[in-house]
């Protein structure tokens, strides 16, 4: 749908996840855009990741709070396929192990269900889905990915999510062995917002 033509000066992030608000917050700077975070809303809603792909649930979340807040917003969801367990965990990566899953809990139920798996056959790759979405309803969508190997061991301490069990092979390092700057050149979610400010830009200029 098109964008409107009214100049974009704040923007709300519509994740309560403190890790990816840091993320996103690192990736959506020096735009001139004021980037305001759900901890400013109390009265904005949860809401539900129930779309069956990651597509579904940015867009359902970005509108959800541009409607609540009055102002843009702008969501994403990250799946993560792996091609030995026929794309799982997906659209339900953050929830792998279960609703109220951590981290490594995640992390150690796909180490698992791997055991055993030879390194040709680990492959994988994240997905990331941005969307856009304006207090009238208006949207755009812009997505990332990025291929990889799951190791058999976490390995690393930066980053978070899947990161440690992550390795990119032309680095030969995981994504929890890289500092932020690196993982923000070269990561599923850098490329789908490095798309999406080229859509904010012109907004936040008043040109669109």
């Amino acid at each position: 749908m098109p964008l409107t033509n009214e100049s974009v000066k704040e923007m709300v992030l519509a994740t309560r996840n403190p890790d990816k608000g840091r993320e996103l917050g690192a990736l959506l700077g020096g735009l001139g855009i004021q980037l305001r975070t759900l901890a400013e809303f109390p009265s904005a809603p949860d809401v539900e990741e129930d779309g069956a792909t990651c597509e579904a649930n940015a867009i359902k979340k970005a509108k959800a709070i541009a409607r609540s807040t009055g102002l843009p917003a702008v969501a994403d969801d990250t799946g993560l396929e792996v091609d030995a367990l026929g794309g799982r965990p997906g659209v339900f990566a953050a929830r792998y192990a279960g609703e109220h899953a951590t981290y490594e809990d995640n992390c150690r139920k796909l180490l698992k269900e791997l055991d055993g798996v030879p390194a040709e056959k680990r492959t994988a790759r994240f997905l990331t889905v941005a969307a856009l979405a304006m207090p009238d309803g208006d949207c755009h969508v812009t997505k990332g990915i990025l291929e990889g190997v799951i190791t058999e061991e976490c390995v690393g301490s930066k980053g978070f999510g899947y990161d440690p069990v992550f390795l990119v092979p032309e680095l030969g390092r995981t994504l929890a062995e890289l500092t932020a700057e690196e993982k923000n050149r070269i990561s599923h979610r850098a490329k789908a917002f490095r798309s999406m400010t080229g859509i904010l830009r012109p907004l936040a200029m008043g040109t669109r």
